[in-house]
């Protein structure tokens, strides 16, 4: 190769490819990084917002960023448009108003046996409700309501904060059926009276159905109300001049202890969860 042939090839070289390089490397990085500067919102620590949208189930990924461009999500109080920006999990995310939860639902019904604590461990030894389902789920999920130590029957966990509150607080009650075992046997007329709605505390609970439990003494009843106050059962018979020994909730909303042995849990199926979205 003559002398100039190895001036131009060197020429050549140097102009075009460090040129290339440099104009690649703007249109790479260049819109990128000073959008992501000029926010002052933005964070580095944490996951997506699109991600953590997903993860919450109100849609996928893809639409997530159609929905934050638009305008629909707001992160701590302040409306994000920026693709990629990211949250961490105690943030306080919201899509239309509603405040999201990262981890995908779940809802889980347990059918509680006695000798459980359903919150908190108030005794040396105790053990609690969270034990049976610790193995069904990695989410933090929580009971929705309570049971008495001593009392059996469906428990129903889930991560869900807007169904559990609405559930805990529900416009006209949620249907609950027990089966109760009293400490002596039931006048009729008392089953009569409780029919007619007891009075507690100068407030009337109205209770949709009583009824003693066929071909069994009269010491055990069914009795079914919407109330979801703590104690209502215990307090309702109490008043009455009896004693409960055994409670068993056999029906809560829709959900029933069928196929459903003592101790285990299952987790609910779509069609569930849609029906308790309704009560």
């Amino acid at each position: 190769m003559s002398r100039n042939d190895r001036s131009s090839g060197k020429k050549y070289s140097g102009r075009q490819g460090g040129g290339q390089r440099k104009k690649s490397h703007a249109r790479g990085n260049a819109p990128i990084k000073p959008k992501m500067e000029k926010s002052p919102l933005s964070n580095t620590d944490g996951i997506r917002l699109n991600k953590y949208i997903a993860n919450s189930g109100i849609c996928s990924r893809r639409e997530a960023d159609m929905y934050i461009a638009a305008g629909n999500v707001t992160v701590n109080g302040k409306t994000i448009t920026e693709m990629g920006y990211r949250v961490k999990l105690e943030d306080d995310v919201r899509f239309d108003g509603r405040r999201l939860n990262p981890e995908k639902p779940v809802y889980i019904l347990l059918n509680k046996p006695a000798g459980f604590f359903v919150t908190g461990n108030p005794e040396k030894g105790g053990r609690t409700v969270m034990e049976l389902v610790s193995k069904a789920t990695s989410a933090k999920v929580s009971p929705v309501g309570k049971l008495d130590n001593q009392a059996k029957g469906l428990l129903l966990f889930t991560n869900d904060g807007t169904l559990a509150k609405k559930l805990a607080k529900p416009k006209n009650g949620i249907r609950q059926i027990y089966q109760v075992t009293l400490n002596k046997n039931m006048s009729k007329e008392d089953l009569e009276a409780i029919q007619k709605g007891v009075y507690l505390e100068g407030s009337k609970v109205p209770v949709t159905s009583i009824s003693f439990i066929d071909d069994k003494p009269h010491t055990e009843v069914g009795i079914e109300l919407k109330s979801i106050k703590e104690h209502i059962v215990t307090r309702i018979f109490k008043s009455m001049g009896y004693e409960v020994e055994s409670l068993d909730r056999v029906v809560f909303g829709g959900l029933t202890k069928k196929d459903l042995p003592r101790g285990r849990h299952r987790h609910l199926t779509e069609q569930e969860v849609i029906n308790l979205g309704m009560l």
